[in-house]
């Protein structure tokens, strides 16, 4: 009932059209997403729960489209711990010693260092900085671990504090399928587990591709998705932290996406 629902509005007023953003910010990459969603008559929000009628929309990108922009659970500079080293009053100034000591320096801008590109981890292993992505058993949290011997910047013994200097030291987790009653000092938020499954878990999620003329000419369900669905890719690579944070904004942008082949492969109707 609630899909049909969703077709007959795309054919009445969105089929047929090009977006038109103009008056948007063009620096924005999710200028269509928002134009999309207005067409929808979707208000912007921070709720964290299926965009219309238990359907999560999702817009067609260039290349790879995300989930969502979830934030880990626990931070090392916000956990209470090593305050001789992450020893301000507010949080964000925490984040960005932290972005000093883990993430990169940008060569270009100055003064600003990021957790993105290079430093970000991944499941394969670990990389340059150091860092990579696990996924723990059992609660099947995700964790991003530092390990100073596979730390292979040639500063490292100047640029990571003597206590921070160690293997297997975690530097964020994000809490699977639950988070503990008694929640370690710091930890904030939800599970992943909710996270994904309020968005995609309910009635599927829907995407309106456009054709070469850049105009829109179909829409596509897919199924609903499980935490235990999705991570199983993120164990795979399939799905993927795509962090964008530095420290000259507050906000942490802790993207996870999928390249828009797993998307494509997860739809199951069209029209």
């Amino acid at each position: 009932m609630y899909k049909h629902k969703i077709i007959d509005f795309f054919y009445k007023n969105i089929k047929g059209k090009k977006p038109d953003v103009s008056e948007q910010n063009q620096r924005h990459d999710g200028k269509f997403g928002h134009w999309l969603e207005k067409q929808f008559n979707i208000a912007a929000n921070a709720d964290n729960q299926a965009d219309l009628y238990g359907y999560e929309l999702k817009n067609q990108t260039s290349s790879k489209t995300s989930f969502g922009d979830w934030s880990a659970n626990y931070y090392i500079f916000n956990s209470g711990n090593y305050r001789n080293i992450f020893n301000k009053d507010l949080k964000v100034d925490n984040r960005n010693i932290f972005l000093t000591i883990f993430g990169k320096k940008n060569l270009e801008i100055e003064g600003r260092y990021s957790w993105s590109g290079e430093p970000c981890p991944n499941i394969y292993g670990f990389n340059k900085f150091g860092q990579k992505l696990v996924v723990e058993s059992g609660n099947n949290d995700i964790l991003a671990i530092y390990s100073f011997d596979c730390d292979q910047r040639p500063d490292k013994h100047e640029v990571v504090p003597q206590e921070l200097q160690q293997n297997n030291l975690i530097l964020a987790r994000w809490y699977g399928n639950s988070i503990p009653k008694d929640k370690p000092f710091g930890v904030s938020g939800k599970c992943l587990k909710s996270k994904m499954e309020d968005k995609f878990n309910q009635n599927g999620w829907f995407t309106c591709k456009v054709n070469n003329e850049g105009v829109y000419d179909k829409i596509c369900f897919g199924d609903p998705l499980t935490y235990d669905n999705w991570i199983e890719m993120v164990k795979k690579g399939i799905v993927f932290f795509d962090s964008g944070m530095y420290n000259q904004n507050e906000r942490p942008y802790s993207q996870w996406r999928a390249n828009n082949t797993l998307w494509d492969s997860l739809i199951t109707e069209c029209y």
